[in-house]
């Protein structure tokens, strides 16, 4: 789904809208998390073009060794061409394997009668991964009185809920929330992201065997991009499935009114 006409204008756009929110609010700094992908990697491209403070985070936490070397380069790419860029590379596998061990306890609470898998269970820690690095993003821009940028495209953010909730869900602004998957591949092409980057099938990294974004989805992105866009199509099924079962994330919270 391509329904830009000049990405030039769309970047300068974006970067004009993110240095409008930066001073109006009296900001210290942009904070983003750099993954390896396509998302992350136009994101933090576009808060360097700023010109504003902008640091960027390499996260490894168990990851797997293709993702680090594609946020590394792109961390050190950004580095080198704007001044204005710092890198932070802060390994979380210790605290993460620490913290897992620390809760994954061997005995229930008095009374009750459980397993060690109910309080460790994969899909709960994959998002504990994510919780972490939100965690350190905020740590960061609490430091520099700056705000964590938001890395989600639409597909993700408002069409299957395709994000941690407190994790990668956990941020201050979005700036490409309303574009689809395929338009930030191609504004990552304009913007002159690595090439391995652009091609590389999209993951969450939270996952110790590397699946991608489509094998836990069952759709591409441009299926999913159809049917948000058309109501119909082959991945009508699967946008209607995860946006009711993550309708939690994107809905407000509930709350009990007097």
């Amino acid at each position: 789904m391509n329904r830009i006409d000049s990405y030039e204008d769309l970047a300068e756009q974006i970067v004009n809208w993110i240095k409008d929110y930066y001073w109006d609010n009296d900001l210290g700094g942009l904070v983003v998390g750099v993954s390896g992908g396509i998302d992350s990697a136009v994101v933090s491209t576009l808060c360097a073009r700023t010109g504003l403070p902008t640091y960027v985070l390499t996260m490894p936490l168990d990851s797997n060794k293709q993702n680090t070397e594609l946020s590394d380069a792109h961390a050190e790419f950004l580095k080198k061409k704007y001044s204005n860029v710092v890198h932070y590379d802060i390994d979380l596998s210790e605290p993460y394997h620490k913290l897992i061990s620390t809760i994954g306890l061997n005995t229930a609470p008095s009374g009750f009668t459980t397993n060690r898998t109910l309080i460790t269970d994969n899909l709960t820690n994959a998002n504990t991964k994510s919780r972490m690095r939100m965690v350190t993003l905020y740590q960061i821009a609490g430091v520099v009185k700056g705000i964590v940028v938001g890395t989600g495209n639409k597909v993700e953010d408002y069409g299957v809920g395709f994000y941690t909730k407190y994790g990668d869900g956990g941020v201050d602004i979005a700036p490409i929330a309303d574009l689809y998957k395929t338009e930030v591949w191609l504004l990552g092409e304009y913007l002159e992201v690595d090439e391995r980057i652009c091609e590389a099938p999209p993951t969450d990294g939270l996952w110790e065997d590397s699946r991608t974004d489509e094998q836990q989805l069952g759709a591409s992105y441009e299926q999913l991009e159809e049917a948000m866009e058309t109501g119909a199509g082959s991945g009508l099924a699967v946008l209607e499935k995860f946006n009711k079962q993550n309708k939690h994330k994107m809905d407000p919270i509930p709350t009990f009114k007097l």
